[in-house]
């Protein structure tokens, strides 16, 4: 069938490219409300849960059984489960009602009471209840930092710059694996080179992973997996009680850690027993909480494209964050995962945490390109740092990051490199040369390194992991080596591993070592003015670095005489030649202003109208209005001074009007507003239409184009109008004598 042409463009949309399914409950592809979830129930006995959720306590699965024994607060679920969900639904949203209320009610709720709770909510309630809900009082980010060469110049490099954009931890993975203990190294250093206080990940196999953290090379993790139905964890050798066992060697050793999970992973390993994704996620969140973790990275995090493909996937993704929140925990938001061609749909997934605010916004944000992105594509990465930062000064929101100088990006990331050559050299590992550390300064991509002998990096990647070489090794080395205040960073990193502060819920750093957690930041929001508030500063910083103008940044500051060429001559009179066309210029024109608001000079614009005037046998005649910023009334002084009756008028910012001594001010015979779209050949072209006129012929008017890009111009339209009205004099139109040079 042959298409429309509009039906074309359509089917070209980027969107048009994104694969969705329709909902197919007997394998779990239903992103909530299936089916087959259960109904919300609850029987205790003895002080004992003998049925949940329409299972007897003999039909158990271990994920029952697990967070029957150690999550659900049995003292507050014959009260909880009593309540209405649409009723608890209401209370997330109302400002009157407590979060620490709310917690309570929450810790008595079944997996399947807290999705029909949710359930009743649309986007913007679960927004309103997120906000209210969060942990912590002050949202923070994370970043990925990595690279598909496991270059580790280029980490530090990165890491350095990922932190001083204000990212409170992040996170690699390698490549090649055996490189773990060197990218682990790498950001470490390099974070800490960035903002004092950031905090690393290294996520690999868990084993591998709690090793390099019990050295001291990162200081949480978060990539323990957890699953809402028991085939799919039994068939990683894993039930709740040994996750749990992981988290507790975790917090035995100092580090922070949560727990992952999210809608669609059961699905995709073909253990969704029919239920929904929100379903099967409600249970995993349950774990979290009776395991004993401080949170979860949830979000549907690998699984997006998949929840995302159902109906309503988005908001069953960010009701799976609200369910976290819901019960005490924190929550890094999976923003992580590249889902759609459309950018205007993975902000609208992205803004459903942004904008209320969470633990942590993404877990995380590509920090590099995403074509050296080793976790997969994320959502956003370092070409849309312009996009978030615009966001956040649109809607006055904080997503935790901030713009910064080209200057201190380069001072940081440089002083990354060095400190990584440094500690190369000292620990006689392959050599970073001057050649390598200035291309990590500079780098977009892995592919702009010098090429590293990674098979000599493999071997000192090798010997750090067979050998006692640790963390307080790396801080002699770099103290050693004259970076004492990088050294003295890391080895507060390792203090804090003694002291455990940072394993409270949702803890962070500040840049002082300072523990900003849900303990001693407690999310208070209860409406307008409550709650986490932008200071001024934080507001002033958000603001910083992103080329904003203003009006002296289009004015010409040398003086304001003419541009060469042009002169004044005394007041203008009247024409009596009936060939002449008068161009009539605004206040602004030829001084203050010099080029059009596309930056086309003046004098070029004045030499194409001359000339198109000329080319139909009439002579022009310059003249300045003083007395209006108006083109209407610019271009009608113009005209009634004109012998022959015809004006062009036109505005510094290349605005221009075709007018008749006869008419109106208003009125006119040809109007070119889009100043934007006009070069030279442009007013050539008005020129000889103008003359055309004059002559008394009746010229096809010129072609108007519609360009909707026009329209960002309107803010350097006003700066120039305004300084241009600012200019104005009360005196009559003069006379200019015009010379082409």
């Amino acid at each position: 069938m042959k298409s429309t042409k509009r039906r074309q463009k359509y089917e070209q949309a980027p969107v048009t490219q994104d694969v969705i399914a329709w909902e197919d409950p007997a394998v779990g592809l239903v992103a909530l409300d299936s089916p087959n979830d259960p109904r919300p129930s609850i029987k205790i006995v003895d002080g004992q849960i003998v049925e949940m959720d329409g299972k007897t306590r003999d039909e158990f699965d271990f994920i029952d059984k697990f967070i029957v024994k150690y999550g659900i607060n049995v003292s507050e679920a014959e009260t909880s489960m009593a309540l209405d969900s649409a009723e608890i639904a209401k209370m997330l949203v109302d400002i009157n009602v407590s979060r620490r209320d709310l917690l309570k009610i929450a810790s008595g709720l079944t997996p399947a009471k807290l999705v029909d709770v949710v359930s009743k909510m649309n986007v913007v309630e679960i927004m309103m209840a997120q906000m209210k809900m969060r942990a912590r009082k002050s949202p923070a980010n994370q970043a990925h930092v990595t690279n598909l060469l496991d270059n580790p110049v280029l980490m530090a490099a990165d890491a350095a710059e990922a932190a001083l954009r204000g990212f409170a931890e992040l996170e690699t993975t390698c490549s090649v694996t055996r490189c773990a203990p060197l990218n682990a190294i790498a950001l470490m250093i390099g974070s800490q080179v960035g903002r004092p206080g950031v905090i690393t990940q290294c996520s690999l196999e868990e084993a591998t992973e709690l090793k390099i953290g019990m050295k001291g090379f990162t200081s949480y993790a978060e990539t323990v997996s957890v699953y809402g139905t028991e085939a799919v964890m039994s068939d990683g050798d894993d039930t709740p009680w040994s996750k749990s066992f992981l988290a507790s060697a975790y917090a035995a050793r100092g580090m922070k850690m949560r727990f992952s999970s999210g809608t669609g992973s059961e699905v995709m390993m073909g253990y969704a027993e029919g239920k929904s994704m929100l379903y099967l996620e409600a249970r995993c969140v349950w774990m979290v909480k009776a395991g004993g973790s401080q949170g979860t990275q949830n979000g549907s995090i690998d699984g997006l494209p998949l929840s995302s493909s159902m109906p309503s996937g988005l908001r069953a993704v960010a009701a799976e964050n609200l369910l976290t929140s819901m019960l005490g925990l924190e929550v890094a938001s999976g923003n992580d995962t590249y889902f759609s061609h459309s950018l205007a749909r993975s902000m609208s997934k992205l803004l459903m945490q942004m904008l209320p605010g969470t633990d942590l916004v993404t877990s995380g944000y590509a920090s590099i390109p995403n074509c050296d992105n080793t976790f997969s594509a994320s959502t956003m990465d370092c070409d849309n740092y312009a996009n978030y930062y615009m966001v956040q000064r649109d809607m006055k929101v904080d997503g935790a990051l901030h713009p910064v100088s080209n200057e201190e990006v380069i001072a940081h990331r440089r002083k990354a490199a060095q400190a990584m050559q440094a500690l190369f050299y000292a620990m006689d590992f392959p050599e970073i040369t001057d050649e390598e550390v200035e291309a990590a300064v500079y780098a977009y991509k892995s592919s702009d390194m010098p090429k590293r002998n990674v098979a000599e990096d493999i071997k000192a990647a090798t010997h750090i992991m067979e050998s006692d070489f640790n963390g307080f090794d790396i801080v002699k080395v770099l103290y050693q080596a004259g970076y004492e205040e990088l050294a003295e960073n890391i080895l507060t990193i390792l203090k804090q591993r003694v002291a455990g502060d940072y394993l409270h819920t949702s803890a962070i750093f500040d840049e002082n070592f300072h523990v900003i957690s849900a303990i001693n930041n407690e999310n208070d929001y209860a409406g307008p003015t409550t709650g986490y508030q932008i200071s001024d500063a934080r507001w002033d910083q958000m603001q910083q670095h992103m080329g904003a103008v203003s009006t002296d940044d289009f004015i010409d500051s040398r003086d304001e005489s003419y541009i060469n060429g042009i002169t004044e001559c005394g007041p203008a009179a009247p024409g009596t030649n009936p060939d002449e066309v008068v161009i009539a210029v605004s206040p602004s024109f030829g001084q203050q202003q010099r080029k059009t608001i596309v930056d086309l000079p003046h004098e070029i614009v004045l030499r194409e109208l001359a000339a198109g005037i000329e080319e139909e046998g009439m002579k022009p005649r310059f003249i300045k209005c003083y007395s209006s910023s108006d083109l209407a009334v610019i271009s009608s002084a113009g005209s009634r001074l004109s012998g022959s009756g015809i004006s062009i008028g036109i505005q510094s910012r290349g605005t221009t009007v075709i007018h008749q001594k006869d008419l109106v001010p208003l009125d006119n015979l040809e109007l070119f507003p889009q100043s934007p779209l006009y070069d030279k050949k442009t007013y050539r072209a008005i020129g000889k239409n103008a003359a055309k006129y004059a002559k008394g012929e009746s010229p096809e008017p010129l072609p108007g184009d519609i360009d909707s890009s026009t329209r960002f111009y309107m803010l350097k339209t006003t700066l120039l109008h305004n300084h241009e009205t600012a200019q104005i004099k009360n005196i009559k139109p003069v006379e200019l004598e015009v010379s082409f040079i």
